[in-house]
């Protein structure tokens, strides 16, 4: 630290590389957040400079002004690091290498044999035809394409994997699809697990931008590993399955035809996969043929991880960096409640300027960091019960921990709290681990009932005479589904009770006379359609 005290007295190069290191104007910032309204708990909406609209009372008097001492500055150099140089954290944005531009990198480094054909066509249409919706997958992909072509290049991986995010999510680490996959590479819940992607209660690092890049390349790599190197499988592979891919191939073995991809016999969805990958490169390679633009992108990090030492509220750590809620998620999108949980997430992504004012301001706060912590259940409450319980309405309690209506919250579920004198604590490791919210239906008690076993009963039948189902039965009697059941066994059922019915207190109405009915004639078609539908 002396020598970087000491380039900080002086104007010598490596002060100013320091200087834009972790100055205003280290990275361009992007426009505004393209994301979907946020609850309560994310604070306000974005003004359309993408700015925070107002800075609360007691957070504004936190704020150091810019530029931050030498201190200050020596502070931050220790706390915010490049996640992929850890060991150097100074970069020098005048030098050459940082200067050049990263597309001319990433179009150096694509090595994959080009496609052509009907369906590269018709990604090129689709690109072609929406420079809107081009544009703002360029712009989201500007703020995680460095960090990927490093890792690319680090594994030693074709450049064309970099570009799979476009495909994949349009670069938007918060995306789910209808199957269910989520994140900017698009993992599914099993896949990302086999991956060390943590997915519970407090956060999904299936949107985390390092995890999910490093998952989805670690897995990539895997793939070209399993096929030999031909990407074309591998990558089916990614969108497929494995398990099919390998099913296909096969299939092609026993019909005595070549391993190859184009003669797979897949869905639409893989047969579109490599195609719309290589519109994508071809929209890198020659933007003008596409009516768009490349936004300019300088070869060094957009980003720095900082680290925290304890929980803060996701709203406060916006605020003390200077950004909306909103912004802040744009980097750190895995995080599912309002509350940072240091024992989960020790690091914050924060853009090169705000990560210096972040780091700053945190230091000078001297207010709460977080307003939330994380209790247990001790047993099955109803939500109402559980806000009462924990010192919260039931809306709130709702809202924060999304609990949907007509449900009861287990014993053993974790719920967000607001913290009070008596439970002033930071969330633990293990509890930040296995973090889990179960829920049941709202039923109406159910009493034990003995039912008859009648002629040529099964358990289906009793089952569904009694409105459950035989798995039940099976369970509540301890049998197996196919058990024969004797004529006149008593069985056990748990049932709802029955509904008690209240004699009315009308009076009864004075018997009329008895009038002698009319006469009808009927004719004798009349009487043989009545007979039929008797």
């Amino acid at each position: 630290m002396n020598a970087l005290r000491g380039a900080l007295e002086r104007p010598t190069p490596l002060a100013l590389g320091l200087a834009l290191l972790l100055g205003a104007c280290a990275a361009p910032g992007p426009g505004p957040a393209d994301v979907s309204s946020p609850s309560r708990y994310w604070g306000q909406p974005l003004d359309p400079a993408g700015a925070a609209s107002a800075t609360p009372s007691g957070v504004a008097e936190a704020l150091p002004a810019l530029p931050l001492t030498p201190q200050a500055l020596e502070q931050a150099a220790a706390r915010a690091v490049d996640d992929l140089n850890p060991d150097q954290p100074m970069v020098d944005f005048q030098s050459p290498e940082a200067q050049q531009d990263l597309w001319q990198r990433l179009r150096a480094r694509l090595v994959l044999d080009n496609l052509d054909g009907p369906r590269v066509d018709k990604w090129e249409t689709f690109y072609a035809k929406r420079p809107d919706y081009v544009d703002r997958m360029l712009e989201r992909g500007s703020r995680y394409l460095f960090h990927i072509v490093q890792e690319v290049e680090k594994r030693e991986l074709p450049m064309e994997l970099a570009l799979l995010p476009f495909i994949e999510s349009a670069f938007n680490p918060e995306s789910q699809s209808h199957a269910k996959a989520v994140g900017m590479w698009q993992f599914m819940s099993a896949t990302g697990k086999d991956f060390s992607l943590k997915q519970n209660l407090f956060r999904d690092d299936r949107r985390d931008v390092l995890a999910s890049t490093r998952a989805a390349l670690d897995y990539l790599a895997q793939l070209g590993r399993r096929y030999d190197g031909d990407w074309q499988l591998a990558l089916a592979a990614y969108n497929w399955g494995m398990g099919n891919v390998d099913r296909a191939l096969k299939q092609l073995e026993r019909q005595r035809k070549p391993r190859q991809y184009a003669l797979m016999k897949m869905p639409n969805e893989t047969a579109d996969y490599l195609p719309k990958l290589q519109a994508v490169k071809n929209l890198v390679l020659r933007p003008d043929g596409f009516g768009v633009q490349l936004p300019p992108l300088a070869n060094h990090p957009y980003f720095l991880s900082v680290n925290i030492a304890g929980d803060l509220d996701v709203e406060l750590a916006a605020q003390l960096a200077g950004l909306t809620p909103e912004r802040f998620r744009q980097f750190n999108p895995q995080m599912n409640k309002p509350l940072i949980l240091a024992a989960a997430s020790p690091q914050v992504l924060l853009p090169y300027e705000n990560a210096e004012r972040f780091v700053g301001a945190l230091a000078d706060y001297t207010g709460p960091k977080a307003s939330w912590t994380a209790l247990q259940l001790p047993k099955t409450m109803k939500p109402a019960e559980a806000a009462k319980w924990a010192g919260m309405s039931e809306a709130e309690l709702r809202e924060i921990n999304r609990i949907p209506p007509r449900m009861n919250i287990k014993a053993g579920s974790t719920l967000l709290v607001p913290r009070t004198a008596q439970r002033d604590h930071d969330v633990s490791e293990h509890l930040a681990d296995t973090a889990a919210l179960a829920l049941a239906p709202d039923a109406p008690a159910r009493v034990a009932t003995k039912v008859t076993v009648r002629a040529g009963d099964t358990l289906s039948t009793v089952a569904r005479r009694h409105g459950v189902t035989p798995a039940q039965m099976a369970d509540w009697n301890k049998l197996s589904l196919t058990t024969r059941l004797k004529t006149g066994t008593q069985l056990t059922a748990y049932l709802a009770p029955a509904k008690k019915t209240v004699a009315s207190a009308k009076p009864k109405a004075p018997a009329k006379a008895k009038t002698r009915p009319a006469k009808v004639t009927q004719t004798k078609a009349t009487t043989q359609r009545a007979k039929v539908k008797g």
